[in-house]
């Protein structure tokens, strides 16, 4: 008997072990208990506890965080250049597919942040109360050409000691189209690069896995310093972002299957809803292509078109994450009490937008996009953990929003192809 119920207990065990919770439920359980904790230390009036105990542990989250940046953007973006192959195969369905990804990309980064500009003219985002003795600086003005000027760096590792993210970025377009310019002589570089963005991969999961102690201590430091009003301001920046997924998907991809495809709103919400379900649930683009090619397929795509133009657009179509970002970014820069200029906006359009090319198919690539941006924008990092317990609900609607991208696009790129080849008949 006992030896029989030793056993089950062993079973029992091995069992739980197995299904061990998943990092997103572990984030929202953590998320909730960081706020249960935050107002619990607010209404005994002891804040500073979490100030002193707690949130070191959220900044070293932090620290490792900003620590991986740098080298996933540059070993990502190069590995995603190098992984489209040679272009000139591609032809001309590949540049049209990656023009057209660009150009929505930039479209949602001045909808999120012509939203979020809304919602902080209206007073709906909040300016948090500053630790003693801190100080968080104001953000500086640049205009266009200063801004331009400096995306080009003169000095490549000062460029990553600075974190200076479009600067990056750069070195990796320049790097990834060397690569793929060396052709043969270039094969020892791309497994160079393999290799080590293999090994990112591998650093970047475990710092990820760490989250719901980032989650929960940060959580309950900002709520405690800041009382339960925080979490009304949460809400706010939630609808700001679906709102702006919305009026993308309407204004961008249900109009350009109408203009190009000749499919109205309807039907192309109609037959893509499978697919948007789906990518909504498992917020997985890469899940989601069977569906999202069969999807297309229904609405007239090509066989060879869709092959093509969804797992690339899984790869480097990132709308949702734009919007996201441009969102999250004013978001906390109000919260720091920082007005972000003219030119400081286009500089989030512009490496929002370019970022794009390399964050699909990176684990957390919502959160480490969003730390590249505040990086550029000089804004605190730390802050990011205020959002970072629900970005599960925005990574729902982004995924949605992506897919859905990718789907119209392979209905335009169809349809253009189809001209082209008409013409070229005549």
């Amino acid at each position: 008997m006992s030896i029989n119920g030793g056993s089950s207990f062993r079973k029992c065990v091995w069992s739980m072990e197995k299904k061990k919770l998943s990092l997103p439920v572990q984030i929202v359980i953590a998320l909730i208990l960081g706020i249960a904790a935050g107002l619990i230390f607010y209404f005994i009036g002891k804040p500073e506890f979490t100030t002193n105990y707690l949130k070191p542990f959220g900044t070293i989250f932090v620290n490792l965080l900003k620590f991986i940046v740098v080298p996933v953007v540059l070993l990502s973006m190069i590995d995603g250049i190098i992984s489209m192959g040679d272009m000139k195969k591609v032809g001309s369905v590949g540049w049209k597919t990656v023009a057209y990804f660009l150009v929505t990309t930039a479209a949602a980064c001045v909808i999120g942040l012509v939203f979020a500009n809304l919602f902080n003219n209206a007073g709906w985002f909040p300016t948090l109360a500053l630790e003693d003795g801190a100080v968080w600086d104001k953000a500086t003005s640049a205009n266009f050409m200063d801004t331009l000027v400096a995306i080009f760096p003169s000095n490549m590792w000062k460029s990553f000691t600075d974190a200076n993210m479009l600067q990056v970025i750069v070195i990796a377009l320049m790097f990834g189209g060397g690569i793929l310019a060396a052709g043969e002589k270039g094969k020892l570089a791309k497994d160079l690069v393999s290799t080590l963005y293999a090994v990112i991969e591998r650093v970047m999961a475990f710092i990820i896995a760490l989250s719901p102690i980032g989650v929960f201590t940060m959580m309950a430091w900002v709520v405690a310093t800041q009382g339960p009003e925080i979490l009304t301001s949460l809400g706010i920046v939630l609808g700001c972002a679906y709102l702006g997924y919305i009026v993308h998907a309407i204004l961008c991809y249900s109009f350009s299957a109408k203009a190009f495809a000749g499919i109205s709103p309807i039907t192309f919400f109609k037959k893509a809803s499978p697919a948007m379900i789906f990518a909504f649930t498992s917020t997985s683009s890469a899940a989601t292509i069977p569906l999202s090619k069969e999807c297309a397929d229904e609405l007239g795509a090509e066989g060879d078109v869709s092959s093509f133009v969804i797992p690339l657009g899984a790869t480097i179509n990132m709308d949702g994450t734009a919007i996201y970002q441009c969102v999250a970014t004013i978001f906390l820069a109000t919260c720091c009490g920082m007005t972000l200029t003219l030119g400081q906006m286009v500089t989030i359009v512009v490496t929002a937008t370019l970022a794009s090319i390399g964050t699909a198919g990176t684990p957390g690539a919502g959160m480490i996009m969003l730390a590249m941006v505040l990086e550029a924008m000089n804004i605190p990092v730390d802050m990011i953990m205020l959002i970072y317990g629900i970005d599960r609900l925005f990574d729902m609607g982004r995924t949605c929003l992506n897919i859905t991208g990718d789907i119209s696009c392979a209905l335009c790129v169809t349809k253009w192809e189809s001209k082209k080849a008409a013409q070229t008949a005549k």
